[in-house]
């Protein structure tokens, strides 16, 4: 008899010696599945180790993620991918592998899913089918139930390290060099606008939050996220602010966009926008170019050029018919700094590009290029070789660092 068949028998078992009159404190629970463990006398011969794996498994199934758990738990895995409840795949030290467990149906999966977004006060259902979430550590979550997801609910866990990764932390990876993570701290006490750009798990919110570790202890910062992930640490005054969906009645939803609005009323020194996708970025910069400097967002993109061109079309998207070149103007006005990061074929993530938007010509950005990524080529485990290289152009726009008394 397997270990997954014994644990199917015994959790039937403390399932029906529950008193459901009652509550039970995780303690008592333990103790309780415990006890049925250690009174099986099945024809297998289970082991210390086994025990202990059968107790936990079986707590889990009632108290924790059931399956997820161990994933949850495990320090390696950065990605959870469940495409269906018998179709488990994980991301483990920057590889895609297939999990070799299971829920045992598509129920139980929904029950899950259901304990999550309930925690966070969110809704998902057949009429909302489509959520994002997080867990208590602060870990990203996206469901999609059927009838959207065909396969049955399919649901997206991106982990985040119980602690966050500061800019020492990325040196050390080759994400960055050092004089580049100074340069750009530089630029953070300085209050220069900055916006970070790069592909899905290039590593932005990990990059904007290690830039957010040079922000000034004696400022007041708001942060601003569809799912609240940021782990600012040294700022005291720190709002958080979430995005709400709609209830069952399609009421009461509370957008990034009005989030913005009502944070200039808070007295901020800096805004911090965890990604703009849409409309919300017309308000953004509307912040930006009223006296907010030092604010910091991200966004999706393929570099620096294709993120300024995503801008636009986000901002004609919520700014109304805008003249393009106004657009342009407004988005000039508002960044200092465009960040590029990308994802390479070895799966390390590193910052490619810093540019400076140095002004508006002819219709058009005066891009000021100060560090790109040159590549020399890969070492014998197939890592990639190469570093931000200095362009050898200077920061051209120097007025908030004066303002700062840092010298140029």
């Amino acid at each position: 008899m397997s270990i997954d068949s014994i644990t199917r028998t015994l959790r039937e078992t403390v399932r029906n010696k529950i008193d459901l009159s009652g509550a039970h404190s995780d303690e008592s629970f333990t103790r309780l599945i415990e006890e049925t463990v250690l009174a099986y006398s099945g024809e297998r011969y289970l082991s210390a180790r086994d025990r202990l794996s059968v107790v936990k498994t079986i707590f889990n199934s009632f108290r924790g993620l059931d399956v997820l758990q161990p994933l949850i738990d495990s320090g390696d895995i950065t990605e959870i991918m469940i495409n269906a409840h018998d179709e488990i795949f994980i991301e483990r030290n920057g590889r895609i592998e297939r999990h070799t467990a299971q829920f045992e149906s598509a129920e139980k999966l929904e029950d899950v899913i259901q304990t999550i977004v309930a925690k966070v006060n969110r809704v998902v259902n057949e009429s909302s089918p489509i959520v994002d979430a997080r867990l208590a550590d602060g870990s990203r979550v996206n469901v999609v139930l059927p009838p959207i997801a065909l396969k049955g609910p399919a649901m997206t866990i991106r982990k985040f390290p119980a602690s966050p990764l500061l800019m020492g932390d990325l040196i050390a990876r080759g994400a960055i060099d050092g004089p580049a993570a100074d340069f750009l701290a530089t630029l953070v006490r300085a209050k220069y606008n900055l916006f970070i750009g790069g592909g899905t798990g290039s590593g932005k919110t990990t990059f904007l939050n290690a830039l957010c570790a040079f922000v000034q202890p004696d400022e007041r910062i708001i942060t601003i996220e569809d799912s609240a992930e940021l782990q600012i640490q040294g700022v005291p005054n720190w709002v958080r602010l979430e995005t709400r969906n709609a209830n069952t009645e399609g009421k009461g939803a509370i957008t990034i966009r009005e989030l913005i609005r009502s944070s200039l009323r808070m007295r901020p020194n800096r805004i911090i926008v965890g990604e703009v996708r849409g409309a919300e970025c017309f308000d953004m910069l509307q912040a930006m170019n009223t006296g907010h400097d030092g604010s910091l967002s991200t966004g999706h993109a393929n570099s620096v050029a294709d993120m300024l061109s995503r801008l636009e079309t986000m901002v004609l998207s919520g700014g109304g018919a805008l003249p393009v070149e106004v657009v342009r103007k407004q988005i000039d006005s508002a960044l200092d700094v465009m960040i590029h990061l990308t994802r390479f074929r070895d799966r390390s993530r590193k910052v490619t590009e810093i540019t400076e938007l140095a002004g508006f010509e002819n219709g058009e950005y005066r891009l000021n290029p100060l560090y790109t990524f040159v590549e020399t080529g890969e070492d014998e485990a197939g890592n990639v070789i190469g570093g931000l290289v200095p362009t050898g152009n200077r920061l051209q726009n120097v007025q908030k660092l004066k303002l700062s008394g840092i010298e140029s």
